[in-house]
């Protein structure tokens, strides 16, 4: 697996949106849950402290007189009275207590025995009628002080079970945060059923994009189409309109490629007569000495060696002509005899022009990478150089390994390059091909050559006049090899 495939923004549409609706859902599923048990706290605390005032005013009133009097009796049956009258409170204790804080009276006496200071504990309620709820213990203190005439006489101090209210908090909650997962959940699976459907589109588009990194490019079905009034239904027929003009640019660039390797071979032709037809004069000459004067042997020794060397270069000029024209190349390396047979070619359109050649071939050893393609292009490259050069001009031509890479450099006497040329080799949209200058397709080759190898291109016009064209290709791997072997 690639480093960083895990990566947030490495995620499909089809994810990250779902994603994106349920983290929304939970931020809001958290504020709703958040004010919801913050208005239910409120109401509850609300209504406890209504109940639990009415409680400590009822009580007060009862037993104020009482406490005035400290008639501990009538105390212990208010206190009674009030909790049983009050059972919703669910009162756990109430204790009374004087200005001194000693017990007057308690609803269990047992544990706060009368006239014995009262424990701080649990009893801790800083604030009078005021509520104090102990969420752990389940539990609430209200303190309610005794007044007769602005003199403080005595305090009321309850204990109240407030564990029902905290249960229906918490059963609140779990309804909230179970109803919230399971609509984040359905909104999520929802969206993912939708972004999936509205993205089939795109993966229709970016499949057929994908195959024709291997071929033309590819049209979109009829039946993928979609509706022509839809976004995705018009975009689908540009993209086939487009498609189809491509692939018919590049079968035409294709075969007006071919048709120009072809025009360079009858170019070509006329040269290749006469370097057939002139060895061939002298061979007719030499059978001719060899049967008036063949019984000499200095004669027969000197006329078969003519003979050897006539044959040798008509072999040569055919063979080279063979191996650079015809159809099938699948030879994995260029050698430097491959590079040689070229100048062998060049040779008659150099004298017919009285044109001369500074050649430098230094490929030593056979490099990988699919020979005939670059003969093509190099082939192609030196006609345009010869017919770029005024007669009696001269072209050169470097070829070298360094670093890995195959240069291989041609060089003209000519007025140099046009300004549409050299924006076009030096970029690399081989769609803007000048293809009505007349050089356009062999510059076609190069940019597609350069392009497909991964190497990369140098062209300038020299100060002194003429252009230099430097092609730097890296070795091809065998997948490299395969994919070059079709290029013109």
């Amino acid at each position: 697996m690639k480093p960083g495939a895990w990566h947030p923004k490495n995620w499909p549409l089809t994810l990250k949106v779902p994603i994106l609706v349920a983290g929304l859902m939970v931020g809001v599923s958290l504020l709703v849950t958040d004010r919801v048990l913050e208005r239910l706290v409120e109401t509850q605390e609300r209504h406890l402290d209504a109940l639990a005032g009415a409680y400590l005013d009822g009580l007060s009133s009862a037993i104020l007189p009482d406490v005035l009097r400290g008639d501990v009796w009538e105390v212990f049956d208010a206190l009674d009275r009030a909790g049983q009258l009050y059972q919703d409170l669910n009162a756990v204790e109430t204790v009374v207590t004087d200005a001194d804080g000693l017990v007057i009276a308690a609803s269990d006496p047992r544990r706060h025995p009368v006239r014995t200071p009262l424990s701080s504990a649990p009893f801790a309620a800083p604030v009078p009628d005021r509520v104090i709820i102990d969420e752990a213990g389940g539990e609430a203190i209200v303190r309610r002080v005794l007044s007769y005439q602005d003199r403080p006489v005595g305090a009321i101090h309850a204990r109240l079970d407030v564990s029902g209210l905290l249960a229906e908090r918490r059963d609140v909650l779990v309804t909230l945060l179970a109803t919230n997962l399971a609509l984040t959940l359905a909104l999520a699976g929802i969206g993912y059923v939708t972004v999936r459907r509205m993205m089939r589109p795109l993966r229709v588009l970016s499949t057929h994009l994908s195959q024709s990194q291997q071929g033309p490019v590819s049209l979109i079905p009829e039946a993928d189409l979609g509706s022509p009034g839809t976004e995705f239904g018009k975009l689908f027929r540009r993209y086939n309109t487009m498609a189809a003009a491509v692939n018919e640019r590049e079968q035409l660039s294709e075969r007006l490629a071919r048709e120009e390797k072809l025009a360079g071979l009858g170019r070509l032709a006329s040269g290749m007569a006469h370097e057939i037809n002139n060895p061939l004069g002298g061979l007719f000459n030499a059978i001719d000495t060899l049967r008036r004067h063949g019984d000499r042997k200095d004669v027969r020794d000197r006329t078969i060696a003519l003979l050897a060397r006539g044959l040798s270069g008509i072999r040569d000029v055919v063979r080279a002509t063979l191996i650079t024209y015809r159809g099938e190349r699948t030879a994995p390396a260029l050698t430097r005899a491959d590079l040689e047979d070229l100048r062998v070619l060049l040779a008659p359109e150099l004298r017919r022009r009285n044109q001369t050649i500074d050649w430098r071939n230094e490929l030593l050893v056979p490099f990988v990478i699919p020979g005939g393609s670059v003969r093509d292009v190099v082939l192609n490259l030196l006609l345009n150089a010869c017919a770029a050069t005024p007669h009696g001009g001269a072209v050169a031509l470097r070829c070298r390994v360094e670093d890995g890479l195959l240069h291989i450099a041609v060089e003209d006497g000519g007025p140099g390059l046009p300004e549409r040329a050299l924006d076009y080799l030096r970029s690399p949209d081989a769609s803007r091909a000048p293809v009505g200058d007349r050089s356009g397709l062999g510059l076609w080759m190069v940019r597609r050559l350069v392009d497909e190898a991964g190497g990369r291109l140098e062209v300038a016009n020299r100060p002194g006049g003429g252009a230099r064209i430097c092609l730097a290709l890296p070795e091809a791997t065998r997948t490299r090899q395969r994919e070059l072997r079709d290029v013109a």
